[in-house]
């Protein structure tokens, strides 16, 4: 520290003492040359043919992971370990709701047959029938289908740790055809989920 009596203590340089940055402040000018990019590069189409190229390798990367059930892929509904667990507990089982689809697609085109009689009943009525009695036994298996998904996961995770909306979610999942799941099924048939 420098007093009255001894002035030859006092640093000339503010670089000897290591204070200070060290280098000239840059001018307006200068900083703005270093700031300089153009708005518009100058080949616009190679810009965009390698932003569509970037953009469409994130996306198969993102859709590659969601397939495989990755948590940082997965849309907000999916993500969780229960919501696995619901999944693998409804890809391990046989569902009767897989089978609405193609049973839909048989009851259109017998509608297209009302002149054809079976028992006194046209082809497009008996195609009405059954796809009524489809759906009943749909709910039904969707009904015992909550019931078996809560109580599996309030012993997995605990009463209190119940996540809201499992039943739904296990129902809408066991709609679907297996192979247009997603993410895809990560247990085969009959397989007990961990």
């Amino acid at each position: 520290m420098a007093t009255k009596e001894n002035p030859e203590t006092v640093p000339t340089d503010a670089r000897e003492s290591g204070t200070g940055k060290g280098h000239a402040t840059p001018s307006r000018k200068e900083r703005e040359a270093a700031n300089k990019r153009p708005l518009v590069p100058d080949d616009r189409r190679a810009a965009a043919k390698a932003n569509r190229a970037t953009v469409a390798a994130e996306r198969e990367r993102a859709r590659i992971g969601m397939a495989a059930g990755d948590e940082r892929y997965l849309p907000r509904r999916d993500r969780g370990p229960q919501r696995k667990f619901v999944r693998d507990y409804v890809d391990a089982r046989w569902n009767i709701g897989e089978l609405m689809v193609p049973l839909m697609l048989i009851v259109i085109v017998m509608t297209f047959a009302d002149t054809v009689y079976v028992s006194g009943l046209s082809l497009a009525e008996l195609g009405v029938i059954s796809m009524w009695a489809f759906i009943i036994l749909v709910f039904i298996d969707g009904y015992v289908l909550n019931f078996l998904i809560r109580r599996r996961v309030k012993q997995k995770f605990g009463v209190e740790n119940l996540e809201r909306g499992l039943g739904w979610y296990a129902a809408m999942r066991a709609l679907q055809l297996r192979p247009m799941r997603m993410p895809k099924p990560q247990v085969r048939r009959g397989q007990s989920p961990e």
